[in-house]
């Protein structure tokens, strides 16, 4: 049962409560985990136990999406606004300059905690940001469908195609390279949890015109990328270490663009290795 939190942030309109829920296990070092866009924390359940043995695991709900409401009234979706409220969030919770993992959207705001000096190390797992223009827009029509074919299906019919590999396949082949391992419960969840995020139209609007574009000083950083994902392209691994040179770049074989389920044995260990 993943537990919720609610602190203070700066925002346009003054000061403002924001709530995040997110799940905690293990002990060791921190480990904060970071979901993609249209996810939720439970994305990481598949690595959650390896990497709890190991560290004190902390998997949140973005603003906007799983069980954290979306952020105040006028106060964006965007990095600028979103890496502040993470660093408030880690304050509340106890945890220190935590490492950081996280994938797509989570990885891009990876990146940026450690840019801010928020982390002490980063693992990007397919990190959104080093498009280009074509590609980006690709990946966002690609998530906007995503989402609309959600929207458009009932409980029921979510229910019934989740019960078979097939079904499984058309509801998530597109982030997941062996969708067929998902388990039903898992992907009627993730379903449920992409239409009904409500920070999913500011959090896209907002990353029209995101770019990484600068190095990471001074913070050991990861990048892994699915040699099959489907969304963001494994040719922009390439372009993530040539803006990250003192990055290690690791290909995942066989996985997808959320590459936890496609093989959870080997994206532990990049996150356990990346977070020495």
């Amino acid at each position: 049962m993943s537990e919720r939190i609610s602190f203070p942030i700066a925002s346009p309109g003054g000061t403002r409560t924001v709530s995040v829920a997110y799940e905690r296990r293990g002990a060791g070092t921190p480990l904060l985990l970071l979901h993609g866009i249209g996810h939720h924390w439970q994305a990481w359940e598949p690595v959650l136990d390896v990497l709890a043995a190991e560290r004190d695991v902390v998997a949140v709900d973005l603003p906007g999406f799983g069980a954290s409401p979306a952020l105040p009234e006028r106060h964006a979706h965007g990095l600028s606004a979103v890496v502040p409220v993470l660093g408030a969030f880690c304050e509340a919770v106890g945890i220190e300059r935590p490492h950081v993992a996280g994938n797509s959207l989570g990885g891009l705001l990876a990146l940026e905690l450690g840019r801010e000096k928020l982390a002490r190390s980063v693992t990007a797992l397919s990190p959104a940001g080093f498009w280009s223009e074509g590609e980006r827009r690709y990946a966002f029509g690609t998530l906007r469908a995503m989402r609309a074919a959600a929207l458009s299906m009932p409980v029921p019919l979510i229910e019934r195609l989740s019960r078979s590999a097939v079904g499984r396949t058309a509801l998530t082949s597109t982030i997941y390279a062996r969708p067929g391992r998902r388990s039903p419960e898992a992907v009627v969840a993730e379903t449920l949890a992409l239409r009904e995020a409500t920070g999913f139209r500011q959090t896209l609007e907002a990353g029209r015109g995101v770019l990484f574009a600068d190095d990471v000083p001074a913070v050991p950083v990861t990048i892994a990328w699915g040699t099959r994902d489907r969304l963001l392209l494994p040719r922009q691994g390439v372009r993530a270490k040539r803006t990250v040179p003192g990055a290690r770049l690791v290909r995942l074989p066989g996985c997808g663009h959320v590459p936890m389920n496609d093989d959870p044995a080997l994206v532990a260990r990049v996150i356990l290795d990346g977070s020495r």
